[in-house]
């Protein structure tokens, strides 16, 4: 059991550096930002709701963005929560649909990590690729976003799985070993590769937003069921890192595409009371 939790560890580890490595090799050939609206003259609240295509700006308004959440993210990360309860009240149901319930995988055994990242690697270049030989923009800033989310919300996930130390359904059949040196929530898997499939989903042009969707989606949704398959992650372990995955693409679109909010609900304290506001901005 404990080569299983190294290998696994050294695995997500690869996983981790090498995206990171990626997103800040790409950083460099970022844009600069014009000389005449430097980020050191700006207080960081001033910075965080303008868009820029600033690499640092991003890094500090992602890790920042919690104290700038309003009632509609906080209603996201509730329902995000809810969603991985539920989900870990099924995660022996769905273990045992896929195995034996008594199963361990030996130290041996075969890993399927590469052949999971695949999908998400596979929209990435080839999102990359089209963009190269079509000298298309949108493209380039497309994929750029796609290696963005995947990089912060990997680092996001990598932390997580430190904190919470859970082992996999490969090492232990029961779904509560916590805080035991294991790696196995969230799944850095379906984090990637719902960050990389949302932005393929939600950007672009509105003609094709069916198909983006069906595809971007759709391979997330495939790679957080190959990790089940697989016996590499536990079914929670896969909703918390859709979740992850998401909410850091939409981040990251709204920072470079400024995408504008259907609405903002508001608590606002009166004297004996509160009242509840609505905002809309109409086109």
């Amino acid at each position: 059991m404990g080569d299983i939790s190294t290998r696994k560890t050294a695995s997500s580890l690869w996983w981790s550096k090498t995206t990171l490595a990626a997103l800040a090799i790409a950083a460099a050939s970022m844009p600069a930002r014009p000389a005449d609206d430097p980020a050191g003259h700006r207080t960081l609240d001033e910075i965080c709701t303008t868009r820029t295509q600033a690499f640092t700006d991003d890094v500090k308004c992602y890790v920042t963005a919690p104290l700038r959440w309003d009632s509609r993210d906080w209603i996201y990360l509730g329902g995000a929560v809810a969603a991985i309860g539920l989900a870990h009240h099924y995660d022996t149901d769905v273990r045992t649909h896929f195995v034996d319930d008594a199963t361990i995988a030996p130290a041996n055994s075969k890993s399927y990590d590469s052949q999971d990242a695949l999908p998400a690697a596979g929209v990435f270049a080839a999102t990359l690729l089209y963009a190269t030989l079509s000298n298309d923009h949108d493209g380039r800033s497309e994929s750029w976003q796609m290696l963005e989310a995947a990089g912060f919300s990997g680092a996001t996930s990598y932390l997580l799985k430190y904190a919470a130390g859970r082992e996999r359904p490969d090492a232990t059949s029961d779904p509560n070993q916590w805080r035991t040196g294991g790696d196995s929530f969230p799944s850095l898997h379906a984090t990637a590769a719902f960050a990389i499939g949302t932005v393929l989903a939600e950007s672009g042009n509105d003609r094709y937003r069916w198909l983006r969707r069906f595809l971007g989606y759709g391979m997330a949704g495939y790679t957080g069921y190959a990790r089940l398959k697989h016996n590499a992650h536990w079914l929670s372990d896969t909703v918390a890192g859709a979740g992850i995955g998401m909410s850091t693409a939409h981040f990251v679109m709204d920072r470079h595409q400024g995408y504008a909010r259907v609405g903002q609900l508001m608590w606002i304290p009166l004297n004996g009371g509160a009242m509840v506001s609505y905002s809309v901005v109409l086109p």
